[in-house]
């Protein structure tokens, strides 16, 4: 678990992130949802620790990160996989050197022990015998997936997407979404995902935070988002004509 506490972050005189509470639960799919301009992604990073938080605490599973030192918070980052929203994979490098690199840079594994362990996250996102292509050869959700295996490779505890469905057709959304879900609930990952994407929203959403004007305003689940009366949240929920469908048939049905 996750927690963060009475956080705010202040840039010059612009108050992006007021007082957030909550928390990120083991096992589940976390979305964090909004406008953008919300603070979503500052949220996100005040948590990993590429922004220190003005004020507030962050607690991965109750070691308090935000009073950690240096080498005390690159244990923790040891634990965390990124998933970033362009893949963020190196060009140069083979798709097996791509997934091998945080073996190599984090671990002190046998040449033998990196390579097993390339291989079990290519076939954990279905990508068996991939291994020499470069990501200039692979299609946009061939990457996604290969970004996938790299953010696993070091077993992590803690799983970060960022805008994962980014540039994807809605099919392979679909597919990189259920892989998500599977890891998540396979390897028992406490995962945050930022995405503005209202179908991942429905499909995955175990538990979801809406950031509004950088307050936490309001947190509940992919059911209680279609009934909820909050008016800022109904705004930015059906705002596209496919989940007002969803909402009108379910007046329809109840």
């Amino acid at each position: 678990m996750i927690e963060v506490k009475n956080v705010n972050k202040t840039f010059a005189d612009h108050h992006v992130l007021k007082d957030i509470n909550t928390s990120f639960e083991q096992g589940k799919v976390n979305l964090i949802i909004g406008q953008s301009g919300s603070g979503k992604s500052v949220l996100t990073k005040c948590i990993i620790g590429l922004h220190e938080p003005d004020t507030g605490k962050v607690f991965f599973d109750g070691r308090d990160f935000t009073e950690m030192d240096r080498n005390s918070k690159k244990e923790i980052r040891k634990e965390i996989g990124m998933l970033f929203q362009g893949s963020a994979l190196f060009d140069s490098m083979t798709v097996e050197e791509n997934i091998m690199f945080p073996l190599t840079m984090f671990t002190k594994m046998t040449k033998e022990e990196k390579l097993s362990r390339v291989n079990f996250c290519l076939d954990r996102v279905n990508l068996n015998g991939k291994n020499h292509l470069f990501p200039s050869e692979c299609s946009g959700g061939m990457q996604k997936r290969i970004a996938i295996a790299r953010a696993i490779a070091m077993n992590p505890k803690y799983l970060f997407c960022d805008e994962p469905n980014s540039g994807l057709d809605p099919k392979t959304a679909i597919v990189i979404d259920n892989l998500i879900r599977e890891i998540t609930y396979e390897y028992n990952i406490t995962t945050v995902v930022v995405t503005h994407d209202m179908n991942s929203v429905m499909e995955i959403g175990d538990s979801i935070i809406f950031i509004h004007e950088g307050y936490n305003h309001w947190q509940g689940d992919k059911n209680s988002i279609l009934t909820t009366d909050n008016e800022e949240i109904n705004s930015f929920v059906y705002a596209s004509d496919f989940m007002r469908e969803i909402r009108d048939n379910l007046r329809q049905k109840y």
